[in-house]
């Protein structure tokens, strides 16, 4: 599961196809590009996450013995090209956007500029690191938005699908803003905070909740938090939780981080009754925690109805993110390098369905802020050689709707490209920050959107436009393949 070589995490075709490359010698470099075309779960934008994952699995890309054999035993693969694999090491060059940053369909959030026998092998592995990851902190991002500054435990791996997912998928929710996660493996590997309080079984192994309560107080008089659903919210748990809290504060026991959770019923109207309670005996700065089958839009219910919630745990529906299970990430060949001049010819994807159209060529990412507010404007996808003045008046336009156009005055704002070289002769260039400090670089990325780009329903597009440069390869590029499909049916 946490092998560092993950060399056969692919498809097999992708194998077929480099053996087929090997017969036919093409020293050919081409370009890459892993994006993805629909926001997950109806929402305006997405959080990459899993670039250092698939910076791992790039250094550790090499064929063992094992591998070898393996793959001479499915009698498919012929022994000079076995040969060539029991060398082989990434050679080529990979950008990437920074784990963090919000981004929006069709921009590459990845691209690889590699001999295609090396660009081919790692498609799948690459697809698979960064769509789970960014799937999964884009669905945390939502959460914690909907709780609007109240602490999130991230706390589904016992309902992930399976370890990887759960340890991985806690570390893109940690990402993406949650305070802290369950997993006690995903808080080792990454040094981030571990959090938890105790089950049912725990009320249910005592004689009697007062006395669950009393021995888990005893034990952890600076992290008292009490399940108080076991039997009864109301009319037992809360009351033997107080009768616990005023015993410690007799005891001169300081009450720093303590309080209740819930984990069924009417979360709305038990946590206001329960809030009463608490704050009738002296304990207003108690924590009511919820947890449920929580998600992004029950929180926001939750909250509009006045819950005292203010703290959530929040499991199956983050770390599966039940509602959009897949991320949809793609990757498509964009370009093939001219050896005579070594500039790259820009290829593209037709299709019957107009989304699935690529933008062809060696590309990058711009993003454009307005001064006056910090909130993003648009971004532009421009071709590599491309430079952005903010001091020069630019239009940008919609490049399906072209005449949707908006002028942009110089002086009024910032440009950041978005790629940032991360290997480079197959070697690792970049240095990833920790978990925490792209969990506070990510939330800065969240309040670089407009509110209406947040809402879960109906959410303001940000514009994502092509130069005029590629928009112009690009139509240049459809005109071509439509003549020669009119010339085949001549």
């Amino acid at each position: 599961m946490r092998a560092n070589n993950l060399t056969l995490l692919t498809d097999l075709y992708e194998l077929t196809m480099m053996q087929g490359y090997f017969k036919n010698p093409s020293d050919q470099t081409v370009v890459f590009d892993m994006f993805y075309r629909t926001n997950p779960c109806g929402g305006g934008f997405a959080v990459c996450a899993g670039l250092e994952q698939m910076i791992e699995y790039i250094e550790n890309l090499t064929f063992s013995e094992s591998d070898i054999e393996y793959l001479r035993s499915l009698h498919i693969f012929e022994e000079d090209f076995l040969e060539y694999l029991s060398k082989f090491h990434f050679t080529g060059d990979i950008y990437a956007i920074p784990e963090g940053t919000v981004v929006f369909p069709r921009e590459p959030l990845v691209k690889v500029v590699a001999p295609i026998m090396e660009a081919q092998l790692v498609e799948t592995a690459i697809l698979n690191i960064i769509n789970h990851q960014s799937l999964i902190a884009t669905k945390a991002a939502r959460v914690c938005y909907a709780a609007k500054g109240d602490p999130v435990m991230e706390f589904g791996l016992r309902r992930a699908q399976g370890p990887d997912a759960g340890i991985f998928g806690a570390r893109a929710a940690m990402i993406a803003g949650c305070a802290g996660t369950s997993c006690v493996l995903t808080g080792k590997m990454f040094e981030v905070p571990v959090l938890g309080t105790h089950a049912h079984s725990w009320i249910m192994s005592f004689p009697d909740e007062y006395t669950a309560f009393k021995t888990y107080a005893k034990l952890y008089p600076n992290s008292c938090t009490l399940l108080v659903d076991t039997y009864d919210v109301l009319k037992s748990g809360v009351p033997n939780a107080i009768r616990v809290f005023e015993e410690m504060r007799e005891e001169g026991i300081p009450l720093k981080r303590y309080g209740i959770r819930i984990d069924s019923g009417d979360l709305a109207y038990l946590s206001k009754e329960a809030y009463k309670m608490l704050a009738a005996a002296g304990f207003d700065d108690a924590t009511i925690s919820a947890s449920s089958d929580l998600d992004e839009y029950l929180i926001e219910s939750l909250k509009a109805q006045g819950a005292r919630i203010n703290s959530w745990g929040v499991g199956t529906k983050l770390i599966t993110a039940n509602d959009n299970p897949a991320f949809g990430g793609v990757y498509k060949l964009a370009a093939v390098k001219n050896t005579e001049d070594n500039t790259f010819i820009p290829k593209i994807k037709l299709s019957e369905n107009t989304e699935k159209v690529t933008n062809p060529g060696n590309k990058t990412v711009f993003r454009i802020y307005s001064k006056a507010t910090g909130k993003i404007k648009a971004d532009l996808i421009c071709l590599a050689d491309e430079t952005l003045d903010p001091n020069e008046t630019m239009i940008i336009f919609d490049p399906v709707d072209t005449w949707k156009k908006t002028k942009v005055l110089g002086g009024t704002y910032d440009v950041r490209e978005l790629l940032v070289q991360v290997i480079k002769d197959g070697s690792r260039v970049y240095t990833s920050p920790s978990v925490m400090e792209i969990r506070d670089y990510c939330k800065k990325e969240q309040e670089t959107l407009w509110d209406e780009s947040r809402r879960f329903s109906n959410p303001q597009k940000v514009y994502v436009d092509l130069s005029q440069k590629l928009y112009d390869a690009k139509k240049e590029l459809l005109e071509e393949m439509s003549n020669q499909a009119l010339e085949t049916e001549q």
